[in-house]
């Protein structure tokens, strides 16, 4: 090269290096001046769209389109009229209507019910199974269950024993009051009800598949001249019940082993045997929640699924040592409240949400929602025991809902992010990096000091195996102190309501879907409305590690109204429209198909259906009145 070249080279090189040097000096500039101007409504700086990109919405923002399209295509589907009912029916079920279809369509009507036959898919999940076993082992079974409530000659009672707690004689009575309301509607049956808090019968998969397949195979739409289209009376089937049928029940032991043979055999969960040392913190998923979207919930029933998540038997109090263990892995029929994804019980709606005996009827009451949403705090609220099981001092690192609190608490985490090594012993939850990264309050403050402006989450009773006098408990005191309640009137007051299982099921969800806040659920427990909800339309989701909570806050509050820059408030998120949106949509939603009057609904059907099942001439029974004067 030319020493002209070399020359215009490092004239070039100099330009080059100056002009790098000046775009330096003036993007340092710009970003002091971000850093020192008050926040006001910026919420979401460059890295966050560095992350998504300026043109893509954020996962939640997905997420809540999918939802809202799945929910127009389940309004799409709605009938207004009993032929098309009907219709839907058969062309769901394959099969003709139970007697009394027409009975139940008008009482739906006069009570305005939305009648989508979607809503109503729990009922035949619950059921099928049972085309599997006769109609006698049915009727057996129910006739002989100590906990039974029985409808004779369209009037409805329940058995009652002097030795009753005040919680089964509660359930008794609310579940008798929901029965009775449609009583002159169904046929003499029994029901065994399920008064415990656990679910009562896992069904090997094998065997539950063999029932399901059987029960498949009836699906006929008979020629209507063929159809019964009347239940028979128990008294014409004229058997002896003297003795009831034999039952194995299993009591307390390694209750994942339990129930874990309900798991298909396609699962992780059916073929890791029970663990036994539950000493230490929790193990946590080695990567981001199964069949996540971008760290987020999106498919609830996967979510829920222990069979599909075993490390639930290390890290949720029902696995680790439940509360009280009766379990069958007989098939038979059990009405309760709740159950797991391996479990055959039949789902009704729960007392507390029917009764005002539980929780002063804050529980089940409808009226009690909250103020708008302008004037709620920007913050969470939790309250409740440390329930879920038996914790003892070897086990409750493990528990739940021990984890969720910690995980809330600014305080304790902050000195695990200090020092994770000797932040105490009895720490219930070691933070995985990708519950915290690309957080972007994290960028403006430390996880703990936001956690402290925006969570008010404690226990009320620390709920020990071996209680002390009062709330506390020796080997838990050192790391929780006990919460000033709050009534469930005030929780409103928040935008945000976890729910979080205790023994079982949570009973205030359906209050928290009423209310004018958003519920953020973690469960692995079905109920009887679960295809009437949509997550991220009614209701967020979230994980049953919770390790997706951070993220989740992260978006819908920000850095919350309590949080100060310079002197001067944040603002609010800038997605608060969205949580908005989701509590008014969740509220909307929840009046129109979460009534007592729904349930009642809901109700009524499902034992239309298993009395139809329990009658011994069950493939011929049918509605066919639709079908008249129509060519068959």
């Amino acid at each position: 090269m030319s020493r002209e070249g070399r020359h215009c080279v490092t004239i070039r090189n100099i330009i080059y290096c100056l002009t790098v040097l000046g775009l330096i000096h003036i993007c340092s500039d710009a970003f002091w001046i971000w850093r020192m101007t008050p926040l006001r409504s910026i919420q979401r700086p460059d890295f966050y769209m560095q992350r998504f990109g300026t043109t893509r919405s954020h996962p939640i923002e997905q997420l809540m389109a999918k939802a809202e399209a799945r929910y127009q295509t389940l309004i799409s589907r709605q009938t207004t009229d009993l032929k098309a009912a009907a219709a839907s029916y058969r062309d769901s079920r394959g099969r003709h209507p139970p007697p009394g279809f027409d009975a139940w369509f008008e009482f739906a009507r006069k009570h305005n019910a939305v009648v989508i036959e979607g809503l109503f898919d729990q009922i035949y999940r619950d059921l099928t199974p049972f085309w599997g076993i006769s109609a006698k082992q049915m009727r057996d079974f129910a006739h002989h269950f100590d906990k039974r409530i029985y409808i004779r000659n369209g009037t409805a009672n329940r058995t009652k024993d002097e030795h009753d707690n005040l919680s089964t004689d509660n359930r008794m009575e609310a579940w008798l009051h929901l029965v009775q309301g449609i009583e002159h509607f169904v046929p003499d049956i029994d029901m065994a009800m399920n008064v415990m808090d656990e679910s009562r019968v896992v069904v090997p998969w094998e065997e539950i598949t063999t029932y399901v397949n059987r029960g498949e195979s009836t699906r006929v739409s008979l020629p209507s001249d063929e159809v019964v289209t009347q239940y028979r009376s128990l008294r014409l089937f004229n058997e002896t019940l003297d003795e009831a049928p034999e039952v194995e029940w299993i009591g307390p032991g390694h209750f994942w082993d339990t129930v874990r043979v309900g798991c298909s055999l396609s699962t992780l969960g059916r073929h890791i045997e029970a663990a036994t040392n539950f000493t230490g913190p929790p193990p946590f998923p080695p990567g981001r929640p199964g069949l996540s979207f971008q760290d987020y919930v999106s498919n609830w029933t996967f979510a829920r699924d222990p069979c599909q998540h075993p490390l639930l038997q290390e890290t949720h109090g029902a696995f680790i040592e439940p509360t009280s263990v009766s379990t069958t892995h007989t098939l038979v029929p059990i009405f309760g409240e709740s159950k797991l994804s391996m479990n055959n019980d039949i789902l009704i709606p729960a007392a507390a949400y029917l009764s005002e005996s539980y929780g002063g009827g804050q529980y089940s009451d409808a009226n009690v929602h909250g103020g708008k949403w302008s004037d709620k705090i920007a913050g969470v609220a939790w309250r409740g025991a440390a329930s879920g099981g038996r914790n003892r001092e070897e086990n409750w690192t493990r528990f739940h809902r021990h984890r969720f609190v910690s995980m809330l608490n600014g305080t304790n985490v902050r000195n695990i992010q200090k020092d994770p090594v000797s932040s105490g012993e009895g720490r219930t939850f070691i933070e995985p990096s990708y519950a915290t990264w690309d957080l972007a309050v994290t960028k403006i403050m430390k996880l703990g000091s936001w956690l402290n402006r925006i969570a008010d989450v404690g226990f009320t009773d620390l709920w020990c195996l071996d209680p002390t006098n009062g709330p506390g408990c020796n080997y838990t005191d050192p790391y929780f102190e006990i919460a000033p309640y709050i009534a469930m009137a005030k929780q409103y007051e928040y935008k945000f309501l976890p729910d979080i299982d205790g023994s079982s099921f949570s009973g205030r969800y359906l209050a928290f879907l009423r209310s004018t806040s958003v519920p953020i659920k973690a469960t692995i427990y079905s109920e009887w409305h679960d295809d009437r909800l949509i997550q991220w339309l009614h209701f967020v989701p979230m994980d049953n590690s919770f390790v997706d909570i951070y993220h989740i806050l992260d978006f819908f509050l920000g850095y919350g109204d309590n949080v100060k820059m310079n002197d001067e408030k944040v603002g609010k998120s800038a997605n608060d429209d969205k949580a908005e949106k989701i509590a008014s949509r969740g509220k909307e939603w929840a009046q129109k198909v979460l009534r007592k009057e729904d349930m009642q609904v809901y109700m009524l059907r499902l034992l239309l259906e298993y009395a139809r099942l329990c009658d011994d001439n069950r493939e011929k029974l049918g509605y066919v009145g639709d079908l008249k004067n129509e060519p068959q």
